[in-house]
């Protein structure tokens, strides 16, 4: 490997911060079960993308989407539990004329019939499959889990997974890692949400699974926290200019996380967050420095 690359996977400089690529591509981590590299933050739809029919409130997502693939993201997460956002997505990748790079994330939260629920949801979606499925908060997993198997196998989707969130069902999490071949796992990862560091995260790098982490900023609550205080001078060091890029660069930094994926309805704040997936990145003193420091607040 590249030096580079091995930086930029690591974290490693003598300085206490690693250059990563330039601003204008975003660090990309590999997906273990095949290696393809996707970019280290992505974007997730809970709550901001439900606008109902709202056309303004559509077109915000549209544009949000827009600056999202401007600045080399890829991924995009959704559910069917989230409302309107799974037709929003599609209105605006249509608006958008497709990207060729998208790479969409899907769940299936039923404990019936998971296929027919998967299709109604690739029709809002408007593309020919998904690349990654995943039983959302492990729901009737015994039944989903095998539907979504014999899927990649049948080469109707790329990859498959299970999601969890706020710590929950972690114990049944990990058995699930444990006794089945899975691509991606979902859960809940940030400075203050930890947990995952005890036993999933070393899991994920073990097992070779990739890690989204979700809920990176806790809905808004922790950056809303931080907001009151002045953010420290050293966040200068690995090109942070606000509390939301200093939470990221420490979440996908963690060797065994693979893309972040913080949900936002503003132009503005996505493009913030795709800066994280450039510039210096910190080695593991840093990070613990970032989660040190922002536990005390």
């Amino acid at each position: 490997m590249h030096r580079r690359t091995v930086l930029q996977l690591l974290g490693l400089a003598t300085t206490g911060a690693a250059t990563a690529n330039s601003p204008a591509t975003p660090l990309t981590k590999p997906i273990p079960s095949s290696g393809e590299q996707i970019p280290v933050v992505g974007l997730g739809t809970w709550i901001t993308f439900n606008v109902g029919r709202d056309p303004q409130g559509r077109q915000q997502c549209a544009e949000v989407m827009r600056a999202f693939f401007a600045a080399g993201g890829r991924l995009i997460d959704s559910s069917p539990m989230y409302g309107s956002s799974q037709p929003v997505i599609g209105e605006g990748l249509q608006k958008l004329g497709m990207p060729r790079s998208l790479f969409s994330a899907e769940k299936v939260w039923t404990s019936s019939d998971g296929a027919a629920q998967i299709e109604a949801s690739r029709k809002l979606w408007q593309v020919p499959r998904f690349d990654l499925l995943q039983v959302h908060n492990l729901l009737d997993w015994e039944e989903q889990l095998p539907l979504l198997q014999e899927m990649k196998k049948a080469g109707r989707v790329r990859y498959v997974g299970i999601t969890t969130s706020e710590g929950r069902r972690h114990r049944d999490f990990e058995q699930v890692m444990r006794a089945h071949r899975l691509d991606f796992i979902q859960l809940t990862y940030n400075p203050v949400d930890r947990e995952a560091e005890q036993r999933l995260l070393p899991l994920a790098r073990e097992r070779g699974i990739a890690v989204l982490a979700n809920r990176p900023f806790q809905e808004g609550a922790l950056t809303r926290k931080l907001q009151r205080h002045t953010l420290p001078p050293w966040a200068s060091e690995i090109g942070c200019t606000s509390w939301a890029q200093l939470i990221l660069k420490h979440i996908v930094t963690h060797p065994a996380v693979t893309c972040a994926i913080p949900a936002t309805s503003s132009v503005a704040h996505v493009r913030e967050n795709m800066a994280a997936a450039s510039g210096p990145m910190p080695d593991e003193a840093f990070r613990r420095r970032i989660a040190d420091h922002i536990g005390k607040l």
